[in-house]
């Protein structure tokens, strides 16, 4: 497996992992008519605005397709004073999870925080994502409990935080 940089060409081989991913995932949790919306052009369209501003990191398998991807960057809610980075987003098809894949993605991310002068970071994940555990086993502390909406649907989020991120490395 492969760990790169992700180019604005990705950006379609992000959207098929980030819209492939939310299907198995989030079935039965998530309103059926939103996971249905969601398209590999839209979601193109956003990864492409995203690769302009941001850094993400992908996984391409031995036939040079796009199977994960990762995103971080700065903390964005100010709701977690002692947290100043975020892993924003990391998906993988469901054919390469439980791999150590998760953790080839989440360390160029921790990389490119700490080379910013971050050393801690939270995520945001639902409360009955199945992956979730993914974040209990790099030692992630559950420090808050949220409510969103997802087309009409309330839902459960928990939020991990990790005070010292070169622990992850």
């Amino acid at each position: 497996m492969k760990i790169m940089q992700a180019r604005l060409k990705d950006a379609i081989g992000i959207a098929k992992v980030q819209v492939d991913t939310w299907k198995t995932t989030y079935g039965g949790l998530v309103p059926e008519s939103y996971l249905q919306a969601m398209t590999y052009e839209s979601r193109e369209r956003k990864w492409k605005e995203i690769l302009k501003k941001g850094t993400v990191y992908i996984a391409k398998n031995e036939l040079d397709e796009i199977v994960g991807f990762s995103c971080g960057g700065e903390e964005r809610s100010g709701n977690y004073p002692d947290y100043h980075g975020e892993l924003y987003a990391i998906y993988i098809l469901k054919e390469y999870q439980r791999s150590g894949l998760g953790k080839s993605l989440v360390k160029p991310v921790i990389s490119d925080l700490i080379n910013r002068g971050i050393f801690s970071m939270v995520v945001i994940v639902l409360e009955k994502n199945p992956s979730k555990s993914f974040y209990e086993s790099l030692h992630g502390k559950k420090i808050d409990t949220l409510t969103t909406e997802i087309a009409g649907k309330p839902l459960q989020e928990s939020v991990y935080g990790w005070k010292d991120i070169n622990q992850l490395l």
